[in-house]
């Protein structure tokens, strides 16, 4: 119930909203009791004496005024509700969105793209349910479950005790599916995550798929998937299909409760015909809202499985410094020490003891084999992750102390799979800089041999290039990328295999404008290829997590160590 309290706890931000609710929902159970009332009356004294018969006519416009307002209340209820129901959820999903994004990668390295969507998506929207039916109906349906209830008992207490007999053990059955439904609707809606994160994964490596034609044998996972849904949903309704006649069973009993000791207090003179009639007419109205709080337990419990997913999310811990932290000056020098840094992504150490420095404007280049270290260096020092050994330091100020919002936006970063979003290429370029005009935008193109390929693109910067740019080569989608990073301007660039997936033309002129970038700039360069990095200012050697070699091209091919074993099994040859 915790859950749900939270998700309530939201309408507080609405007050005028939350006091229209009520002034609707108290008008509306005063409504509920003109027709019985007027009914009994008409009944008791206008039926009778033909003399009064001139009012029936004054005593059915009564009754319809009731219907009306009550019809006008409940109109202005739900545009009331409504409007207050989809604030609340825009407040919901935008702070969970605003959550993820302050959550750190490690939280990403181990949840599943699909199943963080449907929480956003899906479970956001089971638990909009809570608040409609919540608030619309349970609030209506409690008012008048009271106030009708008390009336029962002033018209005669004898037969309303008879008549709210099934009320304790209705209360029971509530509680029972209530306290046993939790884990169904939570299993449910874990089948319904898995099924949308297989499918997510599936149309993201469709391409894949279809290469080593793996339809069938995907279809059969997709069916496994969908069968636990169809499992889950089939023990949610097996149960529903129990609790909801049982309900109503025993809702009818206080009907035949009323009828059989209703009855006959008619005959002992006691209650008179329209006492007895309005007696039926009020009881109708005392247990439609029973049904429909039954009805509403449902969805509550459908909603409680939903937002115990999502304040999950919203009760991890926030990435260190995601809004805190010490400012950058405006004016970064570019001065960067990592000094004993260690690091581990498990248990097996990543990163030992390792120790580089680069003085401002200089560029370093980490060269070594696959898995040495060489990416998880660029994440230390954009923060990506955090050291769990030694110190960063930039400009000689510690990185552990830095607004991570200050330290990214003096770096660029260009790594070795071009990541573009689905939208245009003037929006992928303006994620560099919001602002950024035309003019200054072509120039980015220009520098990074982008341009000509765009002018040819049917709508130039305002062409979508399509999920993760499938439209384009992975040439163009690296240039593009790298025209994002020249954009930015920053002071200090990071660029992990910036040109491996360009041809050796193509390279050259990029190479060309990033020698021109790097000027006055400390830059980190990863590459495999030794045209990119043989005029580095210093080359650190990593192997095993480790720096074992460090110095210029020069020195290092000298020493005949690790650095000129690389260069003869995997750069391009050494000379020329």
């Amino acid at each position: 119930m915790k859950s749900i309290l939270r998700v309530f706890s939201y309408l507080k931000h609405y007050p005028l909203h939350a006091a229209g609710q009520l002034f609707c929902a108290v008008g509306m159970t005063l409504a509920v009791f003109v027709f019985p009332n007027a009914t009994r009356h008409v009944i008791d004294h206008i039926i009778p004496f033909p003399e009064r018969h001139s009012e029936f006519a004054f005593w059915v416009a009564v009754s319809f005024a009731g219907y009306f307002l009550n019809s006008g209340l409940n109109s202005l209820r739900i545009m009331v509700n409504n409007t207050f129901e989809q604030k609340v959820i825009y407040d919901i999903r935008s702070d969970l969105y605003e959550k993820i994004q302050r959550l750190p990668l490690r939280w990403f390295d181990t949840r599943r793209t699909g199943d963080v969507m449907t929480r956003v998506v899906e479970d956001v929207t089971n638990m909009e349910r809570v608040l409609i039916d919540g608030i619309e109906q349970g609030l209506v349906s409690l008012l008048q479950v009271v106030g009708v209830g008390a009336f029962l008992f002033w018209l005669n207490p004898t037969v309303a005790m008879w008549a709210t007999l099934p009320v304790p053990l209705l209360a029971v059955g509530a509680w029972i599916y209530s306290t046993k439904g939790r884990d169904r609707y939570r299993n449910q809606r874990e089948a319904s995550s898995d099924l949308n994160a297989l499918l997510h994964d599936n149309i993201s490596g469709i391409r894949q798929i279809k290469a080593y034609a793996a339809e069938t044998e995907e279809l059969e996972r997709f069916n496994q998937f969908s069968d636990l849904l169809r499992s889950a949903n089939l023990r949610m309704m097996k149960w529903w299909a129990i609790y909801s006649p049982s309900m109503s069973l025993l809702r009818m009993c206080g009907s035949v409760l009323v009828l059989s000791f209703g009855g006959m207090a008619v005959m002992r003179g006691e209650l008179s015909n329209g006492e007895f009639i309005s007696f039926f007419l009020f009881l109708s109205l005392f247990y439609e809202p029973i049904d429909r709080l039954n009805s509403l337990n449902q969805m509550v419990l459908s909603g409680r499985a939903a937002a115990d997913r999502v304040f999950e999310i919203m009760d991890t811990d926030d990435e260190i410094h995601a809004k805190t932290g010490e400012l950058l000056p405006t004016q970064v020098v570019g001065h960067v020490r990592f000094d004993k840094v260690g690091f581990s992504y498990q248990e097996q150490p990543t990163l030992e003891d390792v120790c580089i420095e680069a003085l401002p404007g200089q560029t370093v280049a980490l060269v070594g084999p696959t898995g040495a270290g060489k990416t998880t260096i660029l994440s230390l020092l954009a923060r990506f992750y955090e050291a769990s050994s030694g110190r960063i330091t930039l400009d000689g100020q510690d990185l552990s102390v830095i607004s991570k919002a200050s330290l990214r936006d003096r770096m660029a970063y260009v790594t070795q799979e071009a990541f573009l979003f689905n939208g245009t290429v003037r929006e992928n370029l303006q994620l560099a800089h919001r602002n950024a005009t035309d003019e200054t935008m072509w120039a980015a193109l220009e520098a990074a041999h982008a341009a000509p390929f765009v002018r040819e693109l049917p709508k130039c910067l305002d062409t979508n290039v399509g999920e993760r740019g499938v439209k384009l080569s992975g040439g163009e989608k690296q240039r593009l990328s790298i025209a994002r990073a020249l954009l930015k301007n920053a002071p200090i660039l990071l660029l992990d295999e910036a040109t491996a997936s360009v041809d050796s033309e193509t390279e050259r002129l990029i190479q060309q404008a990033l020698d021109h970038l790097m000027e006055n700039r400390t830059s980190f360069v990863i590459a495999h290829r030794l045209s990119t990095i043989q005029n580095a200012d210093r080359i650190y050697v990593l192997d095993g997590g480790k720096v074992v070699e460090e110095g210029t091209h020069a020195d290092l091919l000298a020493r005949e160590g690790k650095y000129a074993e690389l260069c003869r099994k995997s750069f391009l040859p050494d000379r020329g």
